[in-house]
């Protein structure tokens, strides 16, 4: 099936059958259930808003393999103007949404595997950049989403992979036949798994001698026998199933359906099969995949800090204070730091450069610094959120209160703003800010595509601190 619509979308989910469980209960349809339609439309704006003529520049690529005009979602990038425009298309996606668009994950695992089976295949003499190949061409045809698997549960994270107590806390090969092999293990937290159609698992760490039957790679169909999701809580989750005020983002959801995906036992045919015990590759491709994936932080999340700029701004203008000095100042702060994040990711972009294989990646250590700066920006700016909207933003009445018979008028006469600007009115962009700055949201921001401490991991190998003592050194005219 060709997916094209959002109704395509959809369609895909109904028809597919996987085991999904929300809190303790088998979900009969996901494509209705009302924690995961907001996540839906989500990634459904993806759709949607590529077949508008103004976006086609930036929502859609022409294939390097077939020539073909294809979702950018699914794109090779080609060039440093294919990295910039993907960082534009995250933000301009996340105006629309307000929220995670779920896509990014399997987007940069295609492209981590395209450089990196390339290399194998030069080291080696197998065949997985062939085979990748012809599963990109079906991805790039039939448009489907893919979720990007890489991160296991890892246990005792003292110990390797191959030393768990547990094997399985690492996903795992448990057997090799002749026509492809059989996994277990899982992997958390996975970003758009329930309204996905397929995982691309990766390896979740560099791995060591001992550690082969954890070098894996691989695409299954999330309706694979052995497959079983579980859905992740998010902070306020039941607003989401009450809808109305109170959900604040209630379209489009917090942040982007995790769940926990186990692999129990499954079997992957070796056309599937990316990476098979190549222990020496694990760390460059989760590199790649990581500093592609650090990349987008500050368009997405730019895109998002725009909305709560404007949501800020709403809600002082509501209570009557956007004139004040203090506020107008709190606001430069926030786009300054909005378009500081924007920038790091639009500079890692331009000092990309071309693998072996002839697609293109971004500078590692510009993507590090971009994401570092998420896990501190964002904060800020919801920090100073909170200081323009106020303790009400914490405490307001229920949705069902403003609507009560018995209290609603209550609700209606003190919490209202500035005369002309209804009570609801006030009360919905309030929700919108709490939505947005609270909780879930946050955490991703710390810990998606990687915590702090993995970003500065980075910096001390790619900082070139040696070359910068050197520099020193010769200013200062010192002979070693």
């Amino acid at each position: 099936m060709k997916i094209k619509t959002k109704e395509d979308y959809v369609k895909s989910l109904k028809d597919q059958k996987v085991v999904i469980y929300y809190n303790g209960e088998l979900v009969k349809d996901r494509s209705t259930h009302p924690a995961f339609v907001p996540h839906i439309n989500s990634a459904g704006k993806t759709y949607e808003l590529a077949l508008l003529p103004e976006n086609e520049d930036l929502l859609t690529a022409k294939s390097n393999i077939t020539g073909n005009k294809i979702s950018r979602f699914t794109h090779i990038h080609q060039s440093v103007d294919d990295l910039i425009k993907k960082v534009q298309m995250l933000r301009l996606i996340a105006h629309e949404t307000a929220s995670c668009f779920q896509r990014c994950v399997g987007f940069d695992a295609l492209n981590a595997l395209y450089m990196t089976t390339y290399e194998i295949d030069e080291k080696y003499g197998t065949k997985y950049f062939t085979r990748f190949v012809e599963y990109l061409k079906k991805i790039q045809e039939e448009n489907f989403m893919l979720v990007g698997g890489m991160t296991d549960p890892k246990g005792d994270r003292s110990k390797k992979p191959s030393q768990q107590a547990d094997p399985d806390l690492f996903t795992r090969i448990v057997e090799k036949r002749k026509d492809g092999v059989v996994i277990r293990g899982a992997k958390a937290h996975q970003t758009g798994a329930v309204n996905s159609s397929e995982i691309m698992i990766l390896p979740t760490q560099a791995m060591a001698e001992g550690d082969e039957a954890y070098a894996i790679a691989a695409a299954i169909p999330l309706d694979a026998k052995g497959v079983t999701m579980i859905f992740g809580r998010q902070t306020n989750e039941e607003r989401k199933l009450e809808g109305g005020m109170d959900a604040g983002n209630c379209d489009f959801g917090m942040v982007g359906g995790e769940a926990l995906v186990v692999f129990e036992d499954v079997f992957v045919p070796w056309e599937r099969v990316f990476m098979c015990g190549e222990i020496d590759f694990c760390g460059l491709l989760v590199e790649r995949f990581a500093t592609l994936h650090r990349q987008n932080y500050g368009g997405c999340k730019g895109g998002l800090s725009d909305i709560i700029i404007g949501a800020s701004a709403v809600a002082a203008q509501y209570q009557g204070t956007l004139g004040a000095s203090h506020i107008k100042d709190k606001l430069v702060e926030m786009m300054h730091l909005a378009e500081t994040v924007y920038s790091g990711s639009v500079a890692c972009s331009a000092m990309g450069a071309k693998t072996k294989s002839g697609s293109y990646y971004p500078d590692p250590l510009l993507a590090n610094c971009t994401k570092h700066n998420i896990t501190r920006n964002i904060y800020e700016i919801s920090r100073l959120a909170h200081d323009i909207g106020g303790g009400i933003m914490a405490t307001l009445p229920f949705n069902n209160d403003f609507k009560s018979s018995a209290v609603g008028k209550y609700v209606e006469k003190y919490m209202k703003g500035v005369e002309g600007v209804s009570t609801e009115n006030r009360m919905m962009i309030l929700r919108l800010l709490e939505n947005m700055t609270g909780g879930t949201a946050l955490v991703e921001s710390m810990h998606g595509a990687g915590s702090p401490q993995s970003q500065r991991v980075m910096y001390q190998r790619l900082g070139r601190l040696n070359d910068k003592m050197k520099m020193a050194k010769k200013i200062a005219k010192i002979k070693d």
